[in-house]
Order: C-alpha cells, then structure tokens, then sequence
C-alpha cells in the first residue's frame, strides 16, 4: 500500500482493473486515498479480505464513490477481523480507499484485500460466472491462485481449474508442446532417412570394388626371366623358321 501511496501522479488517477490485490504490513505514518473504477458501467466492486489484523490507531476507510468526501462505507480498525467482514460490495463501478496510520505498530499489523470488478447475474455473462449469487467476473482471474468469487468457486480444483492445468504440458501450453512434438519427429524422420541412404549407399559400391579386386587376382602379370623380353623371344621364334 505505501508503494501506491507514494507515487503522487498515480494516487490521483482512477485506476480501471478487473481484479487487483492490495497489501499492507506495518506500515507506518500514512495518509493516503487511491480510487478504482471498472471497465464497464455495468460493473461494481467487491472486496473481500484474506487477512485484516489493524491497530486500534489504524483506519481503513472504504467510500463506495470516486472520492473520499462524505460518508464512508466501512471504518475497518482493530475492532474487525476478516471473518466479520465478510464480503462488501459497491453499488457504484467506483470504489475510494483510504488508509490512515500511525508512527507506532507491529509486524502482525496489516491487511490483504481483494478486490474485483462483478456483474450482476440479471446481465449477460461471457466469462465467468461464480457458483454462490452467480457473479460474473473476467477469465483471466479464473485459476491465478487468488480467490475472487465470494465462494472461491473461480479456483476450484474440482472444476474448471482441473480443465486449465489439463491444457497445460510441462508448464507450457499444450499447442506449444504439441508444435515441440511436431519438430522432435520431423528431425528425427530426417535423421533416420539420412542413415537409411547412407547405408544402401554402402551396399550398392561395396560389391563393385569387389569385383574390380578380383578381376586383378584372377589375371596376374606375365614376368619373363632377367634379361629376356617378349620382343627377344619373338625374334628367336622367327630365326628357327628360317632355318627350315
């Protein structure tokens, strides 16, 4: 919360969200308002507690507007826990927090707050509708690990959550993984061809060199004692026949 407190420029905008998460530990010595507003006019807030532990010097101001003027909505101190709490709803799409500390407290001190953009049931729901009063909120909230329906049924392991961890492979999106497997077969096609072609290759030249070596083994040079050649022998030939 003191983050958001301390940027000036961003504390003074209305910030449109879907689904954000403000946390507090003893932070001291604050004074600060920061406004929501919904992307649709159609939408209102709820706000819903994981953890509220205040000191009695603390105030958490909620107003159900687009400024902290007026009466507030809710003055959440000491006094609350986020059992009695509960859930709380705007009737309008802004919502105005106020938070107010003083110089002294513990690390116990603090809160974590939900917040979500809802649709009322009686309006035409594309994303997700919550199972308890069937509220409407967006998908990218469904299984982030933060429960945003009043009823946690937008992370329920036991339905919709089972589907998106399904859609995932060893952390990726399964049509990665599946484009992944895709390249995997095809270079490994590539490397069983390129071994099959290398290995007829062999084959069909091994024979051939065969051949030649025993063509050479078959046919061994003519070798003539030292000093006569098949010119002299020829000659000698010729001379007995001229004796006849």
């Amino acid at each position: 919360m003191s983050n958001v407190c301390k940027n000036h420029f961003l504390r003074d905008l209305y910030r449109k969200i879907e689904g954000a998460v403000l946390t507090s530990q003893n932070e001291r010595n604050l004074d600060c308002a920061i406004t929501f507003q919904t992307n649709s006019i159609l939408q209102r807030f709820m706000l819903k507690f994981d953890r509220l532990q205040l000191d009695c010097n603390d105030h958490l101001y909620i107003y159900d507007g687009a400024h902290s003027v007026g009466s507030f909505k809710a003055d959440l101190s000491c006094r609350n826990t986020m059992q009695s709490v509960g859930a709380i709803y705007t009737h309008t799409n802004f919502v105005t927090l106020k938070y107010v500390t003083d110089a002294w407290g513990t690390d116990t001190n603090g809160f974590r707050l939900v917040i979500t953009a809802v649709k009322d049931p009686k309006h035409a729901c594309k994303d997700f509708r919550c199972t308890l009063k069937e509220f409407c909120i967006d998908n990218d909230l469904v299984c982030d690990g933060i429960s945003h329906c009043e009823d946690g049924s937008d992370e329920a392991t036991s339905t919709v959550c089972v589907n998106t961890e399904a859609s995932t492979i060893l952390g990726m999106e399964s049509t990665w993984f599946a484009m992944m497997m895709v390249c995997l077969v095809l270079a490994t096609a590539g490397l069983v061809t390129a071994g099959i072609l290398c290995f007829y290759r062999q084959r069909v030249l091994t024979p051939r060199h065969l051949h030649n070596a025993h063509n050479v083994q078959g046919h061994p040079p003519v070798s003539y004692p030292p000093g006569k050649t098949c010119a002299s022998k020829v000659r000698r030939t010729r001379a007995v026949h001229l004796v006849y």
